[in-house]
């Protein structure tokens, strides 16, 4: 879970994961967003990889990543789950 929290702590990355909320996008695409360079981006999505927050397919000449749903409602469920408090339980 670490890995997936420290993934997410970068605001690239947050946009790169908002980018494929919306669908899958090739390395290229997702770099046209962003002012940085080629290969920033692609260490960005390497550290998205590594944590499992998204997947990577080859099609053809294209390597097309595509958001980990799963990974990322686990993260969701923990983090909610620590903002729950003690006094909420019902006796």
């Amino acid at each position: 879970m670490n890995d997936t929290f420290k993934a997410l702590s970068d605001p690239t990355r947050r946009q790169i994961i908002q980018l494929l909320k919306e669908r899958d996008l090739s390395a290229g695409e997702i770099a046209d967003h962003f002012t940085i360079s080629k290969p920033s981006i692609s260490h960005h999505l390497a550290i998205l990889k590594n944590a499992k927050l998204v997947r990577d397919e080859r099609q053809g000449q294209s390597i097309i990543y595509s958001l980990n749903a799963t990974v990322i409602q686990e993260a969701l469920g923990w983090f909610l789950g620590m903002m729950g408090t003690k006094g909420d339980e019902q006796p």
